[in-house]
């Protein structure tokens, strides 16, 4: 699933400037859950709650996207779009990790990659049709990936929460 991209809200304690990141405000913010609650919340309903003209919203709306600080997306249900398995794989490597990061990400049913420390060198999220997907993924495609040392899946059996208010609560 895509997921937009917010920065982290952390009290001002912990605010952390990092390369590339711009500062936001709170009307910003605020413009920002107007959307996650509602991606197409009109500029003039979004105006009105944040106390700014829709014109100037349409601005702040297109400088967050033109940052790369938000996207604005359509999000699915894996499951009513006739997805009906869904797992995190962690992934141990050995050698140069981005090879096999890229390879992850060229696959139509990895949605989601990280590079992390600690027991696994990759995780990637997936999603596929059913368990012979799954398994065929797994050791057609990702094991057969160069580097790829083994494997852990951890499929999904529910999704108890997902949320994409990052950098607004």
């Amino acid at each position: 699933m895509a997921r937009p991209t917010t920065t982290l809200n952390r009290p001002p304690s912990r605010q952390r400037s990092q390369p590339g990141t711009a500062a936001i405000d709170g009307v910003s913010k605020a413009i920002i859950e107007q959307l996650q609650e509602d991606g197409r919340r009109p500029y003039a309903a979004i105006g009105a709650a944040v106390g700014l003209s829709e014109a100037a919203v349409r601005q702040r709306v297109s400088r967050l996207i033109s940052s790369g600080m938000m996207q604005i997306v359509a999000v699915t249900d894996p499951v009513q779009m006739g997805f009906s398995r869904q797992a995190m794989i962690g992934l141990r490597a050995e050698g140069n990790l981005d090879p096999i990061v890229k390879r992850l990400c060229d696959m139509d049913e990895v949605d989601y990659v990280v590079v992390t420390a600690g027991s696994f060198d990759i995780l990637a999220e997936v999603v596929c049709g059913d368990d012979d997907d799954l398994l065929h993924l797994l050791n057609e495609r990702i094991r057969a990936i160069e580097g790829v040392r083994s494997t852990e899946s951890f499929v999904y059996l529910k999704l108890a929460k997902q949320t994409y208010t990052w950098g607004t609560r």
